[in-house]
């Protein structure tokens, strides 16, 4: 029997040949990639090109995607089928016109702010949230309109909160978790994951230390059963992974996330003067030939199969498949 879709909803590995021989190892048919953290237009365009390369170089490992069925081509091929997107608008600069310029390159989801204040929306670290700005609102019907998905992982809850009800498509929060779980300050509410879910977004689960129940010594019993309560809180079909992986990233990384160009201090974000870089994962998830933990920690909890393989990439698929094209009509 074939083996069910693994798809993960985000990464932003130190992408080398052993990273995408892991993958193949771990069966995982698609990715979705953050190739902009604070870039511009123009180097995240040569971040496009660098990601040709890799194309390039590893065809037997690795394939751009586009559409949902490049996940079937990769099935096929026995390949990874990569989908690029961006953790802040700022490849779109000020321009409204670039949204549909980056979506042409092969952009498919895009976040409306990373942490702080935007000319989209409000971060989850600004003390006051302001929600949808008025560009925001224009920007958000030009990315439902070419496909380009609204993707608010980083943004706080009112911006977040409104993003589901002013996009006529459904929007995906990536990779975070639920803040009752582990009241991290990126953590979603419950208000906010209830309005992502009822409009038919999806949600993915980060196995990312600093969002996990206990960090780094999080068991996976634990990060399972809140998968399970999740399900069972706001339905299985919107739920899927995305681990937040940043495999073999040096911690010069990890201060770029978070400092990017606005400020000109340390900022430590989710860590802390005495360990500001990356955090050790958990013992059950260290690379991507580790899928196979959660899916076997799925079923120990009680999830069917059907349930699973749901999680797992069924659902990522079918969102990839409504939600990547041009809307009907446009």
């Amino acid at each position: 029997m074939r083996p069910a879709l693994r798809i993960d909803g985000l990464q932003y590995a130190n992408w080398s040949e052993k990273i995408f021989r892991q993958l193949r190892e771990g069966g995982v048919d698609a990715i979705h990639v953050t190739i902009s953290y604070h870039e511009n237009f123009r180097e995240t365009v040569l971040n496009f090109e660098k990601w040709n390369r890799w194309f390039e170089q590893f065809p037997d490992l690795i394939m751009k995607g586009l559409w949902a069925s490049d996940i079937d081509k990769a099935r096929e091929t026995k390949r990874t089928a990569v989908f690029f997107g961006f953790q802040n608008p700022s490849p779109i600069e000020d321009d409204i016109g670039l949204v549909e310029i980056v979506h042409t390159l092969g952009a498919r989801f895009m976040q409306l702010t990373y942490n702080n204040q935007s000319l989209l929306a409000t971060g989850c670290y600004e003390a006051e949230d302001t929600g949808i700005t008025r560009m925001g609102k224009q920007v958000i019907k030009e990315m439902n309109r070419v496909g380009l998905v609204v993707d608010m992982s980083h943004s706080a809850d009112r911006s977040t909160i409104e993003a589901a009800d002013l996009s006529e498509r459904p929007i995906a929060i990536t990779h975070a978790n639920p803040h009752d779980w582990s009241p991290a300050l990126r953590n979603k509410k419950d208000d906010v994951i209830r309005a992502v879910t009822s409009n038919g977004g999806m949600f993915g689960f980060s196995v990312y230390p600093h969002h996990l129940k206990d960090k780094s010594a999080c068991t996976l019993q634990s990060f399972c059963e809140m998968i399970a309560r999740t399900a069972d809180r706001y339905g299985v079909q919107h739920l899927g992974i995305g681990t937040d992986l940043c495999q073999d990233q040096p911690d010069s990384i990890v201060e770029w996330m978070r400092v990017g160009r606005w400020t000109k201090e340390i900022d430590y974000g989710e860590g802390s003067k005495s360990a500001p870089g990356f955090p050790p994962m958990p013992s059950w998830f260290e690379d991507n030939r580790d899928f196979g933990n959660i899916e076997d920690g799925l079923r120990s909890v009680g999830m069917n199969e059907e349930e699973v393989a749901a999680v797992m990439g069924g659902n990522w698929y079918r969102f990839f498949d409504e939600n990547f094209g041009a809307k009907s009509g446009s």
